[in-house]
């Protein structure tokens, strides 16, 4: 099933998406009706590094013996649909096409073996990097950093789903998340012995290699196989 959260004139709602149309528990909506919002109100969204083969060897990383990880803050989000607006302190904006977990409920200390009972459903996320700033937090946790969506779904196996990200009409990534090196589930048991998450906390599991950057106008689709496409279009920063 699909969980959408929409944005209408009587505020915010989530529902089940079924094929453009939301239902709520009393009410259906029609796509001219709302406006997708991000499938989550996060406290933290918890990003992984360094998880795919071929981006090690893009960037010169060892493989990791354990989850690589850094945090965005909740000013990251961004709304699929909404425009990236282009950094004014970077020349160097890449994307990163990756599956997401969205937490359901209070938990630390989950077990690989209870990490579906604490999981809401599976989304995507955009991990836009500034590639020329210092340190991993100027380049990754700048506000907006973090498109995520289009919606939830809560019935789908994370370990083998087949990815894509075209950049206007180039296909830029194609990969699946059978060739992580640690696993969805296991990520989740390794941050969740060190955080206490809170309901719409994220966890993005890392990107398969992404060549080249991004430029003002430029249209990124990221799309996992039984999940949705997320799409943003990258806007120069206002004068």
């Amino acid at each position: 099933m699909k969980l959408a959260r929409i944005e209408t004139d009587d505020g915010i709602h989530w529902g089940e998406y079924d094929d453009g149309t939301v239902i709520t528990d009393d009410q259906e909506y029609e796509p001219s009706a709302y406006r997708l919002r991000a499938p989550c109100d996060p406290s933290a969204i918890y990003c992984v590094g360094r998880n795919f083969g071929e981006k090690v060897e893009q960037m010169d990383y060892d493989i990791p013996d354990e989850p690589d990880f850094f945090i965005k803050p909740p000013t990251a989000v961004r709304a699929p649909g909404e425009p990236i607006v282009y950094p004014s302190f970077t020349d160097e904006l890449t994307y990163a096409g990756e599956l997401a977990a969205v937490i359901d409920k209070p938990c630390s200390n989950v077990s690989r073996s209870e990490v579906d009972s604490i999981v809401r459903g599976y989304t995507i996320l955009n991990d836009l990097d500034a590639l020329d700033q210092p340190r991993r937090t100027a380049r990754k946790a700048f506000d907006g950093s973090a498109p995520i969506g289009p919606w939830l779904e809560t019935a789908i196996e994370p370990d083998s789903i087949e990815m894509e990200t075209h950049v206007d009409d180039e296909r830029r990534q194609a990969d699946s998340t059978e060739n992580m090196f640690i696993d969805p589930r296991t990520i989740i048991e390794f941050l969740s012995e060190r955080f206490t998450f809170t309901p719409g906390d994220v966890i993005s599991f890392g990107s398969p290699a992404n060549p080249g950057l991004l430029e003002p106008t430029n249209e990124v689709r990221i799309q996992y196989d039984g999940i949705g496409t997320l799409t943003n279009r990258v806007v120069a920063p206002e004068k």
